[in-house]
């Protein structure tokens, strides 16, 4: 189906990828018109690897803020 909307890799399948990607463009052998293809597909790769990232911290960020930081033992409560 044309205009359907395709599944993004994992970040470990879109960072092989886009690392694949540069490997290609930096063996300098590819024609104009595919490297052009190239980057824009790399650059594609690095803004899902960068959004997974900086949701993967989000998550770390509410698990510290949460749970992880008011874990404490019960005879350690107002030793320091």
């Amino acid at each position: 189906m044309a205009g359907k909307i395709q599944k993004a890799p994992s970040f470990e399948a879109a960072l092989t990828e886009l690392e694949q990607v540069v490997a290609k463009m930096e063996a300098g052998q590819l024609p104009l018109e595919e490297s052009l293809t190239a980057y824009k597909r790399g650059t594609e790769l690095l803004q899902q690897c960068r959004a997974r990232l900086e949701d993967a911290q989000q998550q770390v960020r509410v698990l510290e803020e949460g749970t992880l930081k008011a874990f404490q033992m019960a005879g350690d409560a107002g030793q320091q």
